[in-house]
């Protein structure tokens, strides 16, 4: 028993100095930048590079996430079938008091699954929207110097689920991202990178991605779809 603690114990102490040493290798300071119209256009130039008219004027888009979550978003009226489990949530997006929440295929009154489905589409929904959401209230936007060369800074200053993270574009020369930067309160290190890269041009012509690549591993977004 005395030899199985001690192994235990070992290799707690040698996980533990592991994650010190990821921590201070990967953790970065949020960044500075400059508010602006340079800012602005650097937004501005990631849009039109993704085609946020195509998005804008997209009815429905389809995916997952992680292979758990299951979406199906109405924009134009602002609905969302949220699936995971046993649960079927129909998420009215701007009045979450009208949604419908099923279990097994029953309609229960469960505020917790409900709160679960806002928490998971706003979680879920912007790992594969972000960019589109660069000018609505309550974001800041800041031009940086990334590696000599500009990145755009975006801090969420309210709504979604958890106001106050920031993100860091990385954008090739024509706009459109590659990856970008995270300061974000579930992530304890500042800076944990995730590619944007893995781009689908979908029926509507809006532009989505189909995973990230990350650290700690691969979000696949599943069967992206977009259409009218």
């Amino acid at each position: 028993m005395k030899k199985l603690v001690k192994i235990l114990g070992t290799l707690l102490l040698i996980s533990a100095i592991v994650l010190a040493v990821f921590y201070f290798k990967n953790n970065e300071s949020l960044p500075t930048g400059e508010q602006g119209p340079k800012a602005d256009a650097l937004a501005t130039k990631m849009l039109k590079a993704l085609d946020y008219e195509a998005y804008k004027n997209t009815r429905f888009i389809e995916w997952s996430f992680r292979g758990k979550h299951f979406y199906k978003w109405d924009k134009e009226k602002d609905i969302v079938e949220v699936s995971w489990e046993a649960n079927k949530v129909t998420l009215f997006t701007k009045t979450p008091e009208k949604s419908i929440v099923l279990v097994n295929e029953k309609q229960v009154n469960n505020n917790e699954i409900l709160q679960k489905a806002i928490d998971y589409f706003n979680n879920d929904s912007f790992w594969l929207v972000a960019p589109y959401k660069v000018f609505e209230n309550g974001i800041q936007r800041r031009i940086v110097s990334y590696k000599g060369k500009e990145a755009l800074l975006v801090t969420y200053t309210t709504g979604g689920s958890t106001p106050g993270d920031s993100y860091l574009w990385i954008l090739e020369e024509n706009g459109r991202p590659t990856s970008y930067k995270m300061w974000v309160s579930i992530i304890p290190t500042g800076g944990m990178e995730a590619t944007w890269s893995d781009w689908i041009t979908t029926e509507s012509g809006a532009i989505l991605p189909t995973k990230h690549e990350m650290p700690v591993g691969t979000l696949n977004m599943g069967n992206v779809k977009a259409y009218n």
